[in-house]
């Protein structure tokens, strides 16, 4: 098994610091349950390497919930368009990649709107940025997608064009352990 001692370190750092993100949690649990799953360590770790800064952000059906909780959206993960199919109608111009086929890599799911405004309970983020969201399927057959941001003290979520790609714009996953 790889060794996973340096992340494990960080992760506890980033949980005892922001015990407002997953008050009534303890850290001995969590780590218990990623020792036992090293394929989630892995994901960890590509959720790190990539500017994400997770962190457990719930607990729920028996899972711990890790989100990207960096301040603005990851910058690894930035200039990215929706999804494969966005991708391929491009015909200039393309992105490196897209939102939907890197969060496979990571082996994480890309926040939903719920999931996002949860994370907004928890601090601000998205201040100076915007995060692509997983998109309810009416929205993606139409050619759209959501993506959200904080600004003016308030959540907002907007729609574009799902082959469309911005700097300032990445994406923020869960994953579940």
């Amino acid at each position: 098994m790889k060794n996973f001692e340096n992340l494990l370190n960080i992760l506890k750092n980033r949980f005892e610091k922001n015990m407002n993100r997953h008050q009534n949690l303890k850290w001995d649990d969590v780590q218990k349950k990623l020792e036992a799953n090293p394929k989630k360590l892995e994901s960890l770790q590509k959720m790190e390497e990539t500017g994400g800064e997770p962190d457990v952000a719930g607990f729920e059906n028996g899972e711990f919930l890790f989100y990207d909780c960096s301040p603005e959206s990851p910058k690894e993960r930035r200039s990215f368009c929706y999804d494969q199919e966005a991708l391929d109608k491009r015909k200039e111009n393309k992105p490196k990649n897209s939102v939907t086929e890197f969060a496979k890599s990571l082996g994480i799911e890309i926040l939903n709107e719920e999931e996002y405004r949860h994370l907004q309970t928890l601090g601000e983020f998205d201040s100076k940025t915007s995060s692509w969201l997983k998109t309810p399927e009416k929205i993606r057959k139409l050619g759209g997608a959501i993506f959200g941001d904080y600004r003016f003290g308030t959540v907002f979520i907007y729609h574009n064009g799902a082959e469309s790609y911005y700097a300032a714009r990445g994406f923020r996953g869960v994953l579940r352990v």
